[in-house]
């Protein structure tokens, strides 16, 4: 099914200082960020972007400082005018909307968490995370009703009654998602929520947007100069530079095909064994055997030797992983006048296989356990491909940014029956 569009973004430009136009003209002719504020005073904050979010995602927009992401969120509702450019919510371009309609939009479908949880310190947590409610004009018991249910979601209901300065910074901040959450939003916008808070809490306020996405699937637009953090929370991220927004992808797909150096020096480093799953990495190009009846376990062996490789991968007419046999254990089957001559008979023992959803990291016990390569399966038990540990260690080895290991042979794919 395809995935419905919440927000659209469609060539957006922010200009700050006195001459957008000029700097728009100079754009145009090809000039950078900073040759126009050379020249003009005036500094490009967005710059022609565009890109899609989608439903139900938590999509990170990430750069660095002044790289643009903060302006950008805050466009999308209007707390800073696009200079040019379309913002799209359900279709319908907010740039062009009047006031009473922008302020109806807000109300019906848009909520924001700052970095700074900004609580009133003489109001109550339960009254803090009412205040949205009543300056949408929500009756009393409505808006507590809602708020309550909002502390709840956070994990905050026996502190409703409690002061701002009687809770932790942690829980401050969940008392400011909870005031985004009471309103409802269809869009919750994220401005570096978590980023005043240290590590070990951070950590927790993640934990704690996934398992909220989990039960509650919102659209969160979640911004962030924390690459750990985009690629823990981000079911697709937008890496920003100068105002240019560089590359949009999964964390998977960019971290293994960046778009220029800039997003490839953002990527150094990082462990690829927590980002990459089995799936992503697997290839399709060892030898394999359909297992059909009367089939003669000499043809399996001649292909072996054939392609040079010492595995080949026993799948059903329909492709299900059945086992591995190797070119020794076909050898000591052939040559056994005891053991009838089926493939079953040499499937080698202690094989296991792993689902293409599986973290590098959780199928690198048995990559490194065993000589042969691990299959892998989707979620019908078929069988996409392998991962040997040649293939492991390129993978870790490119994504160094350093010189690629040799490719590993090639086999010439299944067997036909």
């Amino acid at each position: 099914m395809e995935e419905e569009v919440k927000l659209e973004v469609r060539n957006l430009y922010k200009i700050f200082g006195p001459f957008p136009k000029k700097a728009m003209a100079m754009l145009e002719q090809g000039l950078d960020k900073e040759e126009i504020f050379e020249k003009t005073e005036t500094t490009v904050g967005v710059q022609n972007a565009s890109f899609r979010i989608y439903e139900g995602e938590i999509f990170v927009i990430m750069g660095l400082s002044g790289s643009g992401k903060s302006t950008m969120v805050r466009m999308f509702n209007r707390l800073i005018e696009p200079t040019a450019g379309q913002v799209l919510i359900d279709g319908e371009d907010i740039t062009v909307m009047n006031s009473d309609q922008l302020v109806k939009l807000r109300r019906a479908k848009l909520s924001m968490v700052f970095q700074s949880f900004a609580l009133m310190p003489h109001m109550t947590v339960l009254q803090n995370a009412a205040f949205g409610l009543e300056m949408d004009g929500i009756d009393k018991s409505t808006r507590q009703k809602r708020a309550l249910e909002a502390l709840e979601q956070v994990g905050l209901e026996a502190w409703a009654e409690s002061m701002p300065n009687e809770l932790s910074g942690g829980m401050q901040q969940r008392v400011g998602l909870a005031r985004g959450l009471a309103v409802d939003p269809d869009i919750l916008l994220m401005d570096e929520a978590f980023s005043a808070l240290d590590p070990l809490i951070r950590t927790e306020m993640q934990d704690e947007l996934l398992k909220l996405q989990s039960k509650s699937k919102r659209t969160i637009v979640f911004i962030s100069h924390d690459l750990d953090e985009a690629m823990r929370i981000g079911d697709r991220i937008a890496i920003m530079e100068g105002g240019r927004v560089v590359q949009v992808g999964t964390p998977e797909e960019i971290l293994q095909n960046p778009a220029d150096d800039y997003v490839r020096a953002f990527f150094r480093g990082v462990d690829p064994t927590n980002i990459l799953s089995a799936g992503d990495i697997a290839t399709a190009t060892q030898v394999t055997i359909p297992i059909t009846d009367g089939k003669n376990p000499r043809t399996g062996l001649q292909r072996l030797i054939k392609n040079d490789r010492d595995y080949a991968f026993v799948l059903d007419r329909d492709k299900v992983f059945k086992g591995i046999v190797s070119t020794d254990s076909l050898h000591a089957m052939l040559e056994s006048d005891d053991i009838p001559h089926l493939i079953p008979n040499a499937y080698l023992e202690g094989v296991v296989a792993a689902h293409k959803d599986d973290s590098l990291q959780d199928i690198l016990p048995h990559v490194a356990g065993h000589s042969w390569p691990l299959p892998i399966l989707d979620d019908e038990g078929r069988f996409i491909g392998a991962v040997s540990k040649n293939l492991f260690l390129r993978t870790l080895h490119r994504s160094s940014d350093e010189e690629q290991l040799p490719e590993e042979p090639q086999g010439n794919g299944a067997i036909a029956s």
